[in-house]
């Protein structure tokens, strides 16, 4: 088998998760293969002593930067060390990663990988709150703010967190197949795997909730009822408004139009059939307001980039049987 070297770079004020996320992932994977070549797991500071994570950890690393040889996969994580970061790492960055077969960041770990140029040209992801960042002091990177992870040739970039743990688990799947990487992630209890170019968070966070109780409440009212009549006509009856001035309001407060509002909450809702329950698409279409499978099937594949019966075959892989809906 062949032996892939990983390592993980340290920096003070890392977020702990985004480095021990992966790095368990990683060493599932050795262990569910039985090969200890599979996968060699460094970690590295860029003058090999303990670095003090964001929440307060001390994590020792093997050695210094300096020391280490070119690896096969770089990891390089996020967190608040990513605001104010350390030259020597910018500097080792910009020198060594281009000699890694396969680069990868975690969270804002993209910001790290910009400022060394390594960005430059390519389309990269990170933490929705710092995609606009990411795009506005990096124009040379193709920034796509939705997806929980993108890969660009040997460039990996995840969003913030537990989008790094999905990357790792894609990148397992390459490296040593679908059933090492199932393993992993049932011991791991998450799913095999969610699409990369899955949204980084629901329609209820990517919309901010109303101010006006209204409209609240037709926020409120569309998540229970996806399958209703939900036209900005029939939302401004409800909300007591004209549809012009609701569709004003509703915009003004929430960031998103009553469209894109009800798009976004149907999307969420046929997701969670196709994972939880054993329906077929035509019943669901129904159920979650498409009418037909054929309108369902064009909006998964705009959104996820994927058809309902492929997204059902990745999230059936870790999940229990699918039950009927009742």
């Amino acid at each position: 088998m062949t032996e892939r070297t990983l390592l993980v770079v340290l920096f003070d004020d890392v977020q702990s998760l985004d480095v021990t996320g992966p790095i368990e992932v990683f060493e599932g994977a050795r262990r569910a293969c039985g090969d200890r070549s599979a996968y060699r797991i460094r970690t590295a500071s860029p003058d090999g002593a303990p670095v003090r994570t964001s929440s307060g950890l001390t994590l020792v690393p093997d050695g210094s930067l300096a020391d280490v040889p070119a690896p096969h996969t770089l990891l390089v994580p996020g967190g608040e060390g990513t605001r104010r970061p350390d030259p020597r790492l910018i500097d080792w960055l910009r020198d060594r990663a281009p000699r890694a077969e396969r680069l990868v960041s975690v969270c804002t770990g993209a910001l790290l990988l910009a400022e060394a140029g390594l960005l430059d040209g390519h389309r990269a992801t990170t933490h929705w709150l710092v995609c606009d960042h990411l795009a506005g002091t990096y124009p040379e990177v193709d920034v796509e703010p939705d997806p929980i992870f993108v890969r660009d040739g040997r460039i990996s970039t995840s969003a913030g967190v537990t989008a790094g743990i999905d990357l790792a688990l894609a990148l397992v799947e390459e490296d040593l197949g679908r059933d090492i990487a199932l393993t992993v992630a049932r011991h791991l209890v998450v799913f095999l795997r969610r699409p990369g170019n899955q949204s980084q968070f629901s329609a209820q966070l990517a919309a901010q909730t109303a101010s006006r109780e209204p409209l609240r409440a037709v926020q409120h009212w569309v998540t229970q009822r996806p399958e209703a009549d939900l036209s900005v006509e029939s939302l401004a009856g409800r909300a007591g408004l004209s549809p012009r001035h609701f569709t004003r309001a509703f915009q003004a407060e929430t960031g998103t139009t009553p469209g894109r509002y009800v798009e976004r909450v149907r999307l969420e809702h046929a997701r969670r059939l196709l994972e939880d329950t054993a329906d077929g698409v035509t019943k669901i279409s129904r159920a979650c307001g498409y009418g037909t499978s054929e309108a369902m099937r064009r909006a998964f594949v705009k959104a996820l980039g994927v058809a309902p019966a492929e997204y059902r075959r990745r999230f059936r892989g870790t999940a229990q049987p699918a039950r009927p809906a009742h």
